[in-house]
C-alpha cells in the first residue's frame, strides 16, 4: 500500500530549511556568439562567454575598445547594450567596427547590392596589374578592382562600411591559410573546402547576407574611430578594454605583415605604397611601441596612466612581454585595486591540416 509515511517530530527538532534557490548565472547574448568574426590573429571569438561572464559583473554603461580589431568583443558589449567606442590603427578594422559596432539600421539592399556587382569595366586595374600571380586568380582580382569602384559609389558610409566588410572576410575565406605571407601556387593547400572552391564574387553575395543579418540597434549611439591609442580624443568611459599587440616572438607576428592585403584594399593602396622589392608587395609596417621589447613596459605604464579615470580590464597572455607580474605592478600605480582572472586557452591559427597551435594563459586583468 503507496502512501506518505507520517512521522511525529519532537518539539525540539528544528526541521531543516529547504535550500535556496540557486539564481541562474547570466549567459552571453545570444546574438554575441553570431558575430561573424574574421580569421584573425588573437582574435578573442572563443573567449567571449568568459570575457562576458568576467566583465559582468563590472558596473559599466559606456565602453571604449581601443585595439578593436576583428570586431568581435565591442559586438559583445554592444549586445550587452552598452555604449561602445571602437577604434584600431588599422583601417580595415576601423571599417569593419563601423559597420557592425556604429551602424545600428543600415543594411545593403536590393538596389546597393546590384550596384555593387555591377560588371562595368573598372576605371582602375591597380590590383590586378599588381598581384597576378601573387594572391588569388585573375577573375578574382579583376572582380576586386571593378568592386572596389563601385563600393566607392555608394553614398551611405555604412553601407560602404559593410561591403568592405564582406570583401574582406571573402579574401581571407579564399586566401587558404588566412594570411597574406604566402603566394604564388597555393595548391598544396587544397583541402577540398568549399572556402577554396567558390570565387571571390561568389563569397561576397554570400557575406553580404551574413553582414546585413548582424545589423541591430542597442538604442545606444555608438561609434567606430580609427587612431592610435595615444591619440584619441579624450573622452570619459567607464570601462576601458585593452588588447594590445604582444611583443612577437619573430616578425610574423606583425600584424601588418598578415593583412597588408586587406589594409591596402581597404583605401585601394591611396598612400600605401607597395614595397616592389617584396614577393606578397607588401606595405610599410605602422609603427606600434608594443611591438617592441625595449618600448613595451613604458607604452604599458602610459596607456594605463591615460585611462586612470576609468575601470580597465586588459586582455594578455601568458606568452606575452611584459610578464604578468610586471603588468599588475604597472596597473598598481594607477588603479587602487588588481584583480586577475585567467584561463587556459589554445589558439588556433590557419586551416589547413596542420593547423598551428599555441597552448597559453589567457589573462583578464581588471582594475578598479
Amino acid at each position: 500500500m503507496n502512501g506518505m509515511l507520517k512521522v511525529k517530530m519532537a518539539s525540539n527538532v528544528v526541521p531543516l530549511r529547504a535550500p535556496a534557490p540557486v539564481e541562474p548565472q547570466p549567459t552571453i547574448p545570444a546574438r554575441a556568439t553570431r558575430y561573424p568574426d574574421l580569421r584573425y590573429m588573437g582574435s578573442k571569438s572563443r573567449l567571449l562567454p568568459w570575457i562576458f561572464e568576467t566583465l559582468n559583473t563590472i558596473d559599466f554603461d559606456s565602453v571604449l575598445d581601443p585595439f578593436s580589431g576583428t570586431g568581435c568583443v565591442g559586438y559583445l558589449f554592444k549586445s550587452m547594450d552598452r555604449r561602445i567606442v571602437a577604434s584600431d590603427f588599422m583601417n580595415f578594422s576601423s571599417l569593419v567596427a563601423r559597420a557592425t559596432i556604429a551602424n545600428n539600421k543600415v543594411h545593403l539592399d536590393g538596389k546597393a547590392i546590384r550596384q555593387l556587382i555591377d560588371g562595368t569595366p573598372p576605371a582602375h586595374n591597380f590590383i590586378e596589374k599588381n598581384f597576378n600571380g601573387v594572391f588569388y586568380k585573375q577573375e578574382d582580382l579583376k572582380f576586386l578592382d571593378r568592386v572596389s569602384g563601385n563600393i566607392r559609389q555608394l553614398q551611405d558610409p555604412y553601407e560602404q562600411a559593410l561591403a568592405f566588410a564582406a570583401l574582406f572576410r571573402s579574401c581571407l575565406k579564399r586566401q587558404p591559410r588566412g594570411v597574406f605571407t604566402i603566394s604564388g601556387d597555393l595548391s598544396h593547400y587544397d583541402d577540398g573546402r568549399r572556402d577554396l572552391r567558390l570565387s571571390i564574387e561568389e563569397h561576397f553575395l554570400e557575406q553580404i547576407e551574413v553582414y546585413n543579418a548582424a545589423v541591430f540597434d542597442n538604442g545606444r549611439k555608438n561609434r567606430a574611430l580609427r587612431s592610435d591609442i595615444f591619440q584619441l580624443p579624450n573622452e570619459r568611459v567607464d570601462l576601458v578594454y585593452l588588447d594590445p599587440p604582444y611583443v612577437p616572438r619573430s616578425d610574423d607576428n606583425c600584424y601588418t605583415k598578415r593583412y597588408h592585403f586587406l589594409e591596402g584594399l581597404s583605401c585601394y593602396w591611396q598612400g600605401l605604397p607597395i614595397d616592389e622589392n617584396t614577393k606578397v608587395k607588401k606595405i610599410a609596417k605602422r609603427y606600434t611601441p608594443f611591438s617592441y621589447r625595449r618600448e613595451a613596459v613604458e607604452a604599458f605604464d602610459r596607456m594605463f596612466a591615460r585611462f586612470s579615470r576609468s575601470k580597465i580590464a586588459l586582455s594578455y597572455s601568458s606568452n606575452g612581454f611584459p610578464d604578468l607580474q610586471q603588468l599588475v605592478e604597472l596597473m598598481g600605480k594607477h588603479k587602487k585595486t588588481v584583480a586577475v582572472f585567467e584561463k587556459p586557452h589554445r589558439y588556433h591559427f590557419g586551416t589547413h591540416n596542420n593547423v598551428q597551435r599555441a597552448s597559453v594563459t589567457e589573462y583578464l586583468i581588471v582594475g578598479q
